[in-house]
């Protein structure tokens, strides 16, 4: 059999994760399984699972000893894993902090399956700015009524015509698209298949009926979705539909924010209604665009991890299972030091966990020159992680306006784990914004209540979310004349035919399984 750097990679740190099992003896890490000479891979993966999960979750506190999980007796890796994340306990609803009603996936934690030639993995390829897709996605407005919810620029679906609003009439020849579980399954086959087109008959914008197929391709995924500037009064107020923070995207966001502050704008509105997350690093820098200039300095937001890795001295990061995981870079090549020890590979070892290093405090840079006065947030369910980080470490510095419905909540984050041919994701740290306000883990509260309308294109000032953001910055309040607030709540009352909550949240999962609810944390400056 070849081998390449990333299969020696692998049975390496299985290998070591063994060997440092048979030698660990220091009482002040968790407690390791014992070494049988017959174990198999799948064993020594479970094994592994356990031992990771056990010093870097968050809630680590909660699991059990290995001889009472016994991990080896699971039936697969994502039984385990589900296992794991349910031992811990929210105060505030008293169930596991990644417990979801009806669901056997944890709320945040999951595999990510890589290549055994160690190419980056659909998720960091999606977060890094790439994508392979038709490049839209779905929901309904009503349950008869299905609509296109965005389309990336320059995306196969951006250059067949396919627009936000349009209704979707047929696909792949059915016309009967009502909302089903049987529906949804045949959207995601359609949409999330092996075939390499989709042929779709949908009313645009401008009311004309259209059919074209759809061929999948690979494209650069441009988040920012649409902007403009609107005149309220003498005031100009800026507009940004922002869907996921990539890692390729902070040169066209300064590009957006020098514009708006050319054109005079004083207030913003960021539509993060679809975007679930994505790089910490991407995040931090639309906080230092935003930002008012007088909090240079200060803190913007603090990461924690758990008590266990807080407390550990360089000797002991260096004698546990941190030692065996290679940190890797945003293009999956092992991280090397730039001082001290230049060529050495860089493991999570040689990142420092405790609450007093600097590393774990971000403190405001204002970046560019836009000078803002209030920053509306326009959200719904799916709006996760690192927007929550961005709305959250914004608020006690600015004024800050959240329209929409209560975000996902999910205020930790995590850096891969490579066990094997997958990659864990579970949550490892927390952050939280300057006052020390943190785990919304039910989410963030919205200040006005409402529900989006599909039907409107971006920038469609009678859209329901981006209204009232707009009545605000014209009135200084969510309230309007009877004839204009009787139009909104007509508009975004929760209808019979609207979907429920629960619905809406399947169908996301089902048809938007190109977002994701992340904040991705890339430790590069923790150890050089």
């Amino acid at each position: 059999m070849k081998y390449n750097k990333y299969s020696y990679l692998t049975v390496l740190i299985l290998l070591s994760i063994s060997l440092f099992v048979a030698c660990k003896k220091d009482s002040s890490a968790p407690e390791q399984p014992p070494v049988t000479a017959s174990a198999s891979r799948d064993e020594l993966t479970k094994d592994s699972i356990f031992l990771y999960t056990k010093e870097l979750y968050y809630w680590n506190t909660s699991l059990p000893t290995y001889d009472i999980f016994k991990p080896r007796s699971f039936s697969s890796k994502e039984a385990e894993l589900y296992a794991l994340t349910q031992y811990s306990s929210d105060p505030a609803t008293g169930k596991p902090y990644e417990f979801v009603n009806g669901s056997s996936n944890p709320k945040y934690s999951f595999f990510e399956d890589v290549s055994a030639t160690g190419k980056v993995s659909a998720l960091k390829a999606d977060v890094s700015g790439t994508a392979n897709d038709y490049g839209f996605s779905l929901s309904y407005q009503s349950i008869n009524d299905l609509r296109v919810k965005y389309v990336y620029p320059n995306s196969p679906a951006s250059l067949q015509g396919l627009t936000r609003g349009c209704k979707i009439t047929s696909i792949n020849g059915r016309t009967n698209l009502s909302y089903s579980n049987a529906i949804i399954s045949f959207l995601n086959d359609a949409i999330f298949g092996t075939n390499p087109t989709i042929a779709l008959t949908f009313v645009g914008m401008d009311n004309v009926t259209r059919t074209v197929t759809v061929a999948s391709a690979t494209y650069t995924e441009n988040p920012i979705l649409f902007t403009n500037v609107y005149t309220v009064g003498a005031k100009k107020v800026g507009y940004l539909v922002f869907n996921s923070f990539t890692s390729n995207i902070t040169p066209a966001l300064r590009n957006v924010f020098a514009n708006f502050a050319t054109q005079g704008v004083t207030e913003l509105i960021v539509d993060l209604r679809y975007n679930g997350g994505g790089f910490v690093s991407t995040a931090t820098d639309m906080i230092n665009l935003a930002a008012p200039i007088n909090q240079n300095g200060n803190v913007m937001y603090t990461t924690q991890y758990n008590s266990l890795l807080q407390g550990l001295t360089t000797a002991q990061r260096k004698a546990s299972v941190l030692s065996h995981q290679p940190l890797l870079d945003g293009d999956n090549k092992l991280q090397t030091f730039t001082t001290g020890v230049n060529g050495k590979f860089a493991t999570y070892a040689d990142i420092d966990y405790s609450a007093t290093s600097t590393d774990n405090i971000e403190r405001f840079a204002k970046s560019g020159s836009l000078a803002l006065s209030r920053i509306y947030f326009i959200v719904t369910e799916s709006t996760a992680s690192a927007s929550e980080l961005v709305i959250n470490s914004l608020k006690p510095v600015t004024d800050v306006k959240i329209i929409g419905e209560t975000t996902y909540g999910k205020p930790v984050g995590f850096f891969p784990i490579r066990i094997d041919k997958v990659d864990m994701y579970v949550p490892e740290f927390e952050t939280r914004n300057q006052a020390g306000a943190g785990g919304y883990y039910a989410g963030l509260s919205v200040d006005k209540e409402a529900f989006e309308d599909l039907t409107k294109a971006w920038g469609d000032e009678t859209e329901t979310l981006l209204s009232y953001a707009l009545l605000y910055a014209r009135t200084g309040s969510f309230v309007t004349s009877a004839a204009k607030s009787a139009s909104l709540k007509a508009s975004s009352t929760v209808m019979p035919e609207r979907l429920s909550l629960t619905e809406r949240r399947k169908l996301t999962l089902s048809l938007d399984q190109n977002s994701y609810h992340d904040m991705l944390l890339k430790p590069t400056k923790k150890f050089k």
